[in-house]
């Protein structure tokens, strides 16, 4: 899985997942009181980190596309692009996915180093398209035609989840999201099933910090 060759991101940001999941926007739920001084908290609120990091990696893929050889636009990316996006950020990886060839591979904890290469984290790309989806659509884009939601990305998504799984050891475990407990009255809320109240796509995991890890 060597990063596409044909692809020049000679300028893009090493590590776009750098940043941690979203962040919940303090003072949002406060308007029910104190609407006098709401307006004035909300127009001086600083983005939140996932706001800011969705933002440096929108600029990066823009940056990435500009780099192509030959030259991207965003009306003509597709989803072969964004895995080709995503190949060519291994190089900036930091996680170490050990090859079938050697001795450590599926072994959770190596005793001493190896030569194997260093590759972008799953959890990493998974919440960077996350971002990338939900920005491409801001930024005036279709949905249906949106790359970043393409079957093939998933699909990769996928395979590099259950390649990486196998040389640490340890499968991924989907995490269950805890419904939270209904403290209101449901009299009359019969339609109330839809518990998909506005996640962010894609953004499930917590990126961790860049720094090395074994797997």
């Amino acid at each position: 899985m060597d990063s596409a060759g044909s692809s020049g991101g000679a300028g893009v940001v090493p590590e776009p997942g750098g940043g941690e999941g979203p962040s919940t926007t303090a003072g949002a739920g406060g308007s029910a009181e104190g609407a006098g001084g709401g307006s004035t908290a909300a127009g001086s609120a600083q983005p939140s980190r996932y706001e800011s990091q969705k933002r440096r990696d929108w600029n990066t893929f823009l940056q990435y596309l500009r780099n192509h050889k030959p030259p991207l636009t965003l009306a003509r990316c597709s989803g072969a692009h964004v895995i080709e996006f995503l190949k060519y950020l291994d190089q900036f990886g930091k996680t170490k996915v050990h090859v079938t060839g050697c001795p450590y591979f599926g072994h959770p904890n190596p005793p001493a180093p190896c030569a194997c290469t260093l590759k972008q984290a799953w959890g990493s790309l998974d919440a960077l398209i996350g971002r990338l989806r939900a920005a491409y659509e801001e930024n005036g884009g279709r949905p249906e035609s949106n790359p970043f939601g393409a079957r093939a990305v998933r699909i990769y998504l996928r395979e590099v989840r259950e390649s990486q799984a196998k040389a640490r050891g340890i499968p991924y475990e989907k995490k269950k999201r805890k419904r939270p407990a209904s403290t209101a009255a449901q009299v009359g809320d019969g339609g109330g099933g839809g518990g998909g109240d506005g996640t962010t796509s894609g953004v499930s995991a917590t990126i961790a910090p860049a720094t090395t890890s074994t797997i």
